[in-house]
């Protein structure tokens, strides 16, 4: 609507992508911390709480009381300051729009699956959840495919030429893509804050290279994949950095709310998305570094117990290894936030060294 605003009145300053950004972070954060704080009120009089895992470690069961379903509040103030900000008839945008809501409605369900069955293995089965995950991310890939002019090439970081053309072949790994990433993050989601910085710093390097991507002459000067109509996701992205900051004012340790399925499968497919538009889907894996590890534990965990009837961690994800060993949880959090940090600002040295 801004964008309207200025092509009625020729305010030169809405034009601007990195204007309306800044304006779309500030609206969702606003909003954000209007509306949460009030949610949390609601839940904790009509006990809509966070069933808690019962294999978790049990320092977690003191969390029992605390509200879930935080990410239904913090997608729908990045939607609508998005909605505010963007050219409502880019389909970059609208396919990002997309992304947030559909793995955010399968998010829901899951969610409210688990608290009115007042359990953690209530929600949605493993199969029912990854069925609607592929359907999702087969439908945006699908729109990003035929309507955005996109090409299917795919690149390798610090190296400036396609190494493949993906074809046909582009839908199914971008789907993979968005669902990997879905659920690394909603795998991460298992302490207060951390999931949250480290998607944080993610979509901010994502942003980077969205931007620089979407622009001509600095796509062509710093050799990047120039995608003609991107940079708009950059004003989603800056309103779900909004919003998160501003969930994670209640969020920190000890968290007063949990983001829940419907924030974390979100926020993942959401990322995986950018990473496809801006041509860093093998960079992705350096870019959530932490997601990735986090991911990987389990991988492994559950591979050297059926192989070899062995674990190889005292509990995965990895993070709930270190809890078991003795390490405090707000330890646990800012450390794997520096792992987030370091491992970002290699990836965005990959925008110069290439």
């Amino acid at each position: 609507m801004l964008y309207w605003l200025y092509q009625l009145t020729s305010i030169n300053v809405l034009q601007y992508i990195t204007v309306r950004a800044g304006i779309a972070f500030f609206v969702s954060f606003v909003l954000s911390i209007f509306v949460i704080p009030r949610f949390i009120k609601w839940a904790k009089a009509k006990n809509a709480k966070q069933p808690i895992y019962s294999l978790a470690p049990q320092t977690h069961q003191k969390k029992s009381n605390t509200p879930t379903m935080g990410g239904l509040f913090f997608i729908s103030s990045t939607i609508f300051a998005s909605l505010l900000c963007i050219q409502l008839d880019n389909k970059f945008a609208i396919a990002g729009l997309l992304t947030l809501t559909l793995f955010g409605l399968i998010g829901v369900k899951d969610d409210l699956s688990k608290i009115l069955g007042n359990s953690n293995q209530a929600g949605l089965s493993k199969r029912g959840k990854l069925t609607l995950q592929i359907l999702a991310g087969l439908l945006v890939s699908a729109i990003v495919f035929f309507t955005s002019g996109i090409d299917s090439a795919l690149y390798v970081p610090f190296y400036k030429y396609p190494v493949l053309q993906m074809e046909w072949f582009a839908l199914l790994f971008w789907t993979l893509v968005m669902i990997s990433s879905s659920n690394a993050v909603n795998l991460t989601d298992g302490l207060d804050g951390l999931a949250t910085v480290p998607s944080i710093f993610s979509l901010l390097s994502l942003s980077a290279f969205v931007y620089i991507g979407g622009h001509a002459v600095l796509s062509s000067y710093l050799f990047l994949p120039k995608i003609t109509g991107a940079g708009e996701v950059v004003i989603i992205s800056a309103a779900l950095i909004g919003s998160l900051v501003g969930f994670l004012w209640y969020n920190c340790y000890p968290a007063e709310l949990f983001m829940g399925d419907s924030g974390s499968l979100s926020i993942g497919a959401f990322i995986g998305y950018m990473a496809i538009i801006s041509k860093n889907e093998i960079l992705l894996i350096l870019i959530g570094f932490v997601f990735v590890l986090e991911t990987l534990s389990v991988i492994l965990q559950v591979g050297s117990f059926k192989t070899r009837k062995k674990r190889i961690f005292l509990m995965a994800p990895i993070h709930h290894h270190f809890e078991i060993k003795g390490w405090a949880e707000n330890k646990i959090i800012v450390r794997f936030w520096i792992l987030a940090l370091m491992s970002n600002l290699i990836a965005l040295m990959e925008i110069k060294l290439r």
